[in-house]
């Protein structure tokens, strides 16, 4: 299975990306805040960030008849990411600052030190070419 993950500050366009990806690729897509909805867990404090990461990479891992996954989530610490492991890593990098006040989870965000592709516009149907022939190339798909 090849993992994709789309990260960035609330409000960068994380899900419409990982919506039109998913369908382009025929993938199956895991929205973090669908999760959060599901296990009913609003804890944006460091510990919870990083139990929304373990979890989000718990169930990618258990997608074992799937090809493609793409999930999306703010995942603001270099440590989460690592957690979730993924094959292809997708940086919105479109806004300075997200929707969030003070001391929120937008002042949180850690920039990554690596990634596969990263954005800097809100145009998911441009950019979503991009990152499946970049995805194409790197990955055998």
């Amino acid at each position: 299975m090849i993992k994709i993950l789309i990260i960035g500050l609330p409000g960068s366009g994380k899900s419409t990306l990982a919506k039109i990806l998913s369908k382009k690729l025929k993938a199956k897509w895991l929205n973090a805040d669908n999760i959060r909805k599901k296990y009913n867990d609003w804890d944006f404090s460091k510990e919870g960030i990083l139990r929304q990461a373990k979890r989000m990479a718990n169930l990618a891992n258990e997608q074992k008849d799937t090809k493609v996954l793409v999930c999306d989530f703010i995942c603001p610490f270099e440590e989460g990411r690592e957690l979730f492991n993924p094959d292809f890593l997708i940086w919105m990098n479109t806004i300075e600052k997200g929707r969030f006040t003070e001391n929120s989870i937008d002042h949180l965000f850690e920039k990554p030190k690596n990634y596969d592709f990263m954005t800097k516009k809100k145009d998911a149907e441009i950019f979503s070419e991009k990152i499946i022939k970049k995805i194409k190339k790197i990955i055998s798909y």
